[in-house]
């Protein structure tokens, strides 16, 4: 399985692949998308479709892992990252990849154990656990890569509970 994690920005979008072979993580590749400030949103959004869209043909990965909108203060960088989200989800879906959404907290839980966690503290785990030799740089391409590993790990977790209900389903009906 090829897990296309993305940290979805209008500015800067962090992209990074991660595969699941035989129960270990590799990991794969990373992009970064940016766009001109100057340019207007339309044109800027349109960019990030067609790199994802090129990216995608090139790695053809099985599922993508997206970041939910999260914000405090700023609304306009919210609805800026939330347009850009949408034109993530459909160059997604009109390549038939999944897509599944986790929040900061839950990839700082998953990679740390801990829901409040650095980012330096993040970026320390994603290399370990994909045996990378430096840090990955930016924090976009860092965080992609979080999220990746987050899908990862939660997918063994469904996959073996489900397994396990399976079992137990059988054996009431036996």
């Amino acid at each position: 399985m090829i897990v296309l994690g993305i940290d979805p920005g209008i500015g800067i979008t962090g992209i990074a692949l991660v595969k699941v072979e035989k129960g270990n993580l590799q990991f794969i590749s990373s992009y970064l998308i940016t766009t001109v400030p100057r340019q207007e949103v339309a044109q800027r959004l349109k960019v990030i479709f067609e790199e994802l869209s090129e990216i995608i043909k090139k790695e053809k990965p099985d599922v993508c892992a997206l970041e939910t909108l999260f914000f405090r203060t700023n609304v306009t960088t919210a609805f800026s990252v939330g347009q850009a989200r949408g034109v993530i989800q459909l160059a997604c879906t009109l390549n038939n990849i999944p897509i599944t959404e986790y929040n900061p907290t839950e990839v700082k839980l998953t990679l740390t154990g801990y829901g409040r966690a650095e980012k330096g503290q993040i970026q320390r785990m994603v290399s370990q656990i994909l045996k990378l030799k430096k840090t990955l740089t930016p924090d976009d391409v860092a965080d992609a890569a979080a999220l990746a590993i987050t899908h990862c790990f939660s997918y063994k977790m469904k996959k073996a509970s489900s397994g396990k209900r399976q079992a137990e389903s059988v054996k009431r009906k036996a």
